[in-house]
C-alpha cells in the first residue's frame, strides 16, 4: 500500500491579489489573463503602487501544484509536496501553510535569498492576470526531488510552470522518467497559457512520449494543439496523453478516460476571481480517482470544487467548504 496518493512538485509562491479596473493593464503595459515572470524589482514597484491605490483582498499561500496538493489533503488525500524556498519570512509563511494542512514536504536546508512571490491581479470580469517573481524557486532541481517518497505514490503531478526554469526542467524530465520505471502514473497540467505561448518546446520536452493524465483549459489546448477546432484538437491530445481533463470555464469540462469522451456539465455560479480553479479541478479530481471514483463522478466533483473556489477571493477553500461539495458530489 502506498504513503502518498500524489506526489506534487511546482514552485513555492506566496499569493498577494488585488482587484483592479481594466485600464490598469494598459497603463502599465500588462498583458491580461497571463502569467508573466518579472524581477524583484518590477514587482516591488507594482505592489507598492497597487498598495497606494487598492486594498489587499487575499494573501496566501500557492504555486499551481501547491494549491493542486492543498485541495487534494482537504478533501481527505495524503500529498508530498517537492518545493524550494529560502531562509526568510515568506518561506515560514508558506512552509507553515504546508504542515498546517499535512502536506509533507523535504524541505530541509534553505538557503538565503528570497521565497517567490505571485502578485495576482483580479479584474472585474473575474480573470486573474499574474506577475510572478520565482526567487529561489528559479533553482530547484534534482536536489529538491524525494525519490524514496515517489515510490510511495501512486501518481506525481507536474505543474507546467516549472519547464521556465533549466534546472527544474531537467529535474521534472528525470522525475517522469523514473517515474515511468516505476509504474507510477504520472500526471501533468499546462498551468497558464503563456507556458504553450511561450515555452512550448520545453512543455513538450516534458511531456515526450505522453501523460497518463493531463489537466488544461480550453485556451491552452488550442495552443498546444495549434488547432482553434476545439473537437480536433481533443483527437492530437490523444496522442500525448492516456487520459485528459479540458475546463472550459462555465460550460464545463470535457473528459477523456482512454476510450469514451464524457462531458461534465458547468455549475452557475456569480465568479468574482478565477485564480486557482484550474488547480482546485485537479486536486478535487485527483483526490477522486485515487479514491476509486470513475472519471464521471470525480469531473463532477471537480466541476463543483472549481465553481465554489471562483466564488471567492484566493486560490483555497476552507476545510469544511471541502467537506460540504465532497458531500454534494459524491453521497
Amino acid at each position: 500500500m502506498t504513503k502518498y496518493d500524489v506526489y506534487g512538485v511546482g514552485n513555492a509562491l506566496v499569493d498577494t491579489e488585488f482587484e483592479v479596473p481594466d485600464s490598469f493593464f494598459a497603463e502599465h503595459n500588462i498583458q491580461k489573463g497571463f502569467m508573466t515572470l518579472v524581477s524583484y524589482e518590477q514587482q516591488k514597484f507594482l505592489v507598492d503602487l497597487l498598495m497606494q491605490k487598492y486594498h489587499v483582498k487575499k494573501q496566501s499561500g500557492g504555486g499551481s501544484a501547491g494549491n493542486t496538493m492543498y485541495a487534494l489533503t482537504q478533501f481527505g488525500g495524503k500529498a508530498f509536496y517537492a518545493c524550494k524556498v529560502a531562509n526568510d519570512e515568506t518561506g515560514d509563511f508558506f512552509l507553515e501553510q504546508l504542515g498546517d494542512h499535512n502536506i509533507d514536504t523535504s524541505v530541509n536546508e534553505r538557503e538565503e535569498g528570497t521565497s517567490g512571490q505571485c502578485l495576482i491581479m483580479v479584474s472585474p470580469d473575474a480573470e486573474r492576470t499574474m506577475n510572478t517573481f520565482l526567487g529561489v524557486s528559479e533553482t530547484l532541481s534534482i536536489n529538491e526531488i524525494d525519490f524514496e517518497a515517489v515510490k510511495q505514490s501512486n501518481f506525481i503531478y507536474i505543474e507546467g510552470y516549472l519547464v521556465t526554469s533549466p534546472s527544474a526542467k531537467s529535474a521534472i524530465v528525470d522525475l517522469k522518467e523514473f517515474a515511468n520505471k516505476n509504474e507510477i502514473k504520472t500526471a501533468f497540467t499546462f498551468s497558464d497559457p503563456s507556458m504553450l505561448e511561450y515555452f512550448k518546446d520545453s512543455v513538450n520536452e516534458v511531456l515526450g512520449d505522453g501523460v497518463d493524465l493531463l489537466f488544461c483549459n480550453e485556451q491552452e489546448l488550442k495552443l498546444w494543439a495549434g488547432n482553434e477546432d476545439f473537437n480536433e484538437a481533443c483527437k492530437t491530445m490523444e496522442s500525448i496523453a492516456n487520459q485528459f481533463a479540458v475546463t472550459r470555464g462555465p460550460k464545463g469540462a470535457i473528459l477523456f478516460d482512454g476510450e469514451t469522451y464524457i462531458s461534465i456539465a458547468g455549475n452557475p455560479v456569480q465568479a468574482i476571481d478565477t485564480n486557482g480553479a484550474g488547480d482546485m479541478f485537479a486536486g478535487a479530481f485527483l483526490y477522486a480517482i485515487s479514491q476509486g471514483e470513475n472519471f464521471e463522478t470525480a469531473g463532477k466533483l471537480a466541476s463543483l470544487a472549481s465553481s465554489e473556489v471562483v466564488t471567492v477571493f484566493g486560490p483555497r477553500l476552507k476545510a469544511e467548504q471541502h467537506r460540504d461539495i465532497a458531500k454534494r458530489a459524491l453521497d
